[in-house]
């Protein structure tokens, strides 16, 4: 009885994370070396000419790297199907996928979080990642002050290394259970933060978290941190749950000076 009803509750989860995804565009991106980057995106319900909408960029964790172009529409993707968040702030969201055999900002799974060092040349789906980002701040109506990226676990990670390496990008910027050397994130200032994490976290240690918001707040950066007790890995759950989580993000604007 108690499988059956287990089995029941699997189902269900998986018809409401699928619920709606229709409406995330299947899309391929082809980067300059021919790395081929599989993606969802997701159009504002209306555009008009001259009208310029935020570009938000959502990075996926291990679980969900392939090549099917859906199962990284598993966590996350529903917030911004939401009827309210897409009348509220229309937006370009992206959901790009990571390939099985690839970790997005690190050429393999570090053998320690609290030890994570980046990569001197940025793997060629994480590349790619940069290079769609490039493309669509070419369109016209994408608010150029308003990019931002998120990501969990492998992505939150990813997360804090695209905003240490191109920093002038992003207005906001939302890790979930990542990891980050603190050194990294000198010169980050024009990113508002927000940090999630577990403090019952075993796969990425909470301390991992705990570091980047020290470095964060004692670089100058508009930063908050959120630590979830007796929380695990899954983070993100507490965390999109927030009643604030999308309009904190929607209301981040970055500063002229910032611009680049």
């Amino acid at each position: 009885m108690k499988r059956a009803v287990f089995i029941c509750i699997l189902f269900i989860t998986g018809i409401i994370a699928v619920a709606g995804q229709e409406k995330y565009e299947y899309q391929t991106f082809t980067a300059e070396d021919g790395t081929s980057l599989n993606y969802r995106m997701l159009r504002p319900l209306e555009t008009a000419k001259g009208k310029k909408f935020p570009l938000v960029i959502f990075l996926h964790g291990l679980g969900e790297r392939g090549t099917d172009n859906e199962a990284h529409l598993f966590h996350g993707s529903q917030m911004f199907l939401n009827p309210v968040t897409r009348e509220e702030h229309p937006a370009y969201v992206l959901f790009p996928q990571c390939p099985k055999t690839a970790f997005w900002a690190l050429n393999k799974v570090p053998s320690s979080y609290e030890d994570i060092k980046a990569e001197e040349v940025m793997p060629a789906p994480f590349k790619a990642v940069k290079e769609l980002i490039d493309e669509y701040l070419t369109h016209p109506d994408i608010d150029r002050s308003r990019v931002y990226i998120l990501g969990l676990s492998m992505g939150g990670v990813a997360t804090y290394d695209m905003v240490a390496r191109f920093p002038e990008i992003f207005a906001a910027a939302i890790p979930i259970c990542g990891a980050v050397d603190p050194s990294r994130l000198e010169g980050v200032e024009g990113v508002s933060f927000r940090i999630f994490h577990g403090d019952a976290d075993t796969t990425v240690p909470v301390e991992c978290s705990r570091r980047a918001y020290r470095a964060l707040k004692k670089s100058g950066c508009k930063v908050e941190y959120f630590e979830f007790p007796g929380c695990g890995h899954a983070s993100w759950n507490p965390a999109f749950t927030r009643e604030d989580f999308i309009d904190w993000l929607f209301k981040q604007k970055k500063s002229r000076k910032y611009l680049k």
